[in-house]
């Protein structure tokens, strides 16, 4: 079992289960999320036997850097981790005026088939454990030297597909001995799971949404995003609206910009729509043009820098607030999934040299 998705009840709970008193627990809690250890050899403190038990029936779910980019300008690193099962996930890293900021993946692979994704391509592999999402920041903390303050979970994965795991993360991320990242400084982004996106208002913890929308209808949705086939954009709407009132949280719109599919002065006039319906509602909502990074293996292009500008404009006609996402990384494989595919495309084993 991996240790770094206990909390600190369940961790009391293994103390106990071994006559030992609940502050053992306390303890092993501290070593594990407060001082992020990576073998229970250096858990100092606690008794032989306990270390014994530990070792033979739990796991430190670290993660190893299997290939690192960065981007010219510093500013960037694109991380490709190997997990303790031989599967990869990606993470990125990134340096603000206001912080350094982590995009980790919630799963391996995806298998929500959006066309534009490289992170789709090969389906869904697994669920990662919240240790194992953990993991990706306590790593590159390290490897860094430099504290993270900001944490998305926007990497590889459909987080809310992994609810449980990602609510686990959370709780351990924020706890105060731990990184103590306070949960205002945590995004969750989502495809639209509406279920799940009511789930998670009645958390009632104060992350930022963000809502891979990147359509203005239904109908360029289904062809870019086949979970718009059992959710529309109007429920997915209320579903903002519904969160926004459980938390007071403003909701951000993610909408990657593909050149002649949703780029059009007519589609920004139509996601406006949609957000003017949300303002009427007393809902805060943002929209967050992102810049479409190629994939080679699909077919979708990046909208030309004047039709996003153009766009851009379109929305603030109507008092939309939006905003063009900072480049960062784009010279080095920044688009989710890429980094992945290219080293399982490297690693792959090609049948002509296997001998029967």
């Amino acid at each position: 079992m991996d240790i770094r998705s206990c909390d600190e009840r369940e961790m009391a709970e293994i103390a106990e289960s071994l006559g030992e008193k609940k502050f053992r627990g306390k303890q092993l809690f501290d070593w594990v999320h407060g001082k992020q250890i990576s073998s229970f050899d250096e858990a100092g403190n606690l008794p032989a036997h306990f270390l014994d038990h530990l070792r033979e029936n739990y796991v430190v779910s670290g993660v190893t850097v299997q290939d690192k980019q960065i981007s010219r300008k510093k500013d960037t690193a694109k991380y490709l981790f190997e997990l303790t099962d031989g599967n990869v996930v990606e993470s990125v890293w990134m340096r603000y005026r206001y912080g350094n900021s982590v995009c980790v993946s919630s799963q391996v692979g995806c298998r929500m088939g959006c066309t534009f994704c490289a992170s789709t391509l090969s389906g869904l592999t697994r669920n990662l454990t919240a240790g194992e999402m953990l993991s990706q920041v306590y790593e590159i903390q390290r490897e860094t030297g430099e504290r993270v303050s900001h944490v998305i979970v926007m990497g590889m994965g459909e987080p809310l597909d992994n609810y449980d795991n990602l609510l686990a993360f959370i709780r351990l991320l924020t706890h105060e001995r731990g990184l103590h990242i306070s949960q205002r400084n945590i995004t969750v982004s989502t495809c639209g799971i509406v279920e799940r996106i009511r789930d998670l208002a009645g958390e009632h913890l104060p992350i930022t949404l963000a809502v891979s929308l990147h359509a203005p209808n239904d109908e360029i949705r289904r062809r870019t995003m086949p979970v718009a086939n059992r959710y529309s954009i109007e429920e997915i709407f209320e579903a903002c609206r519904d969160y926004f009132r459980e938390t007071g949280r403003r909701i951000t719109f993610e909408y990657s910009m593909i050149r002649g599919v949703n780029d059009r002065e007519r589609d920004a006039k139509e996601l406006a729509g949609h957000c003017l319906w949300l303002a009427k509602q007393g809902v805060q909502c943002h929209v967050n043009l992102i810049p479409l990074n190629e994939v080679r293996e699909r077919e979708c292009l990046r909208s030309r820098d004047e039709d996003i500008d153009r766009f851009k404009f379109a929305l603030e006609k109507y008092r939309i607030h939006v905003t063009i996402r900072r480049e960062m990384g784009s010279d080095i494989d920044a688009a989710c999934g890429q980094l992945r595919k290219k080293f399982m495309d490297r690693t792959a084993i090609n049948p002509e040299e296997v001998k029967l």
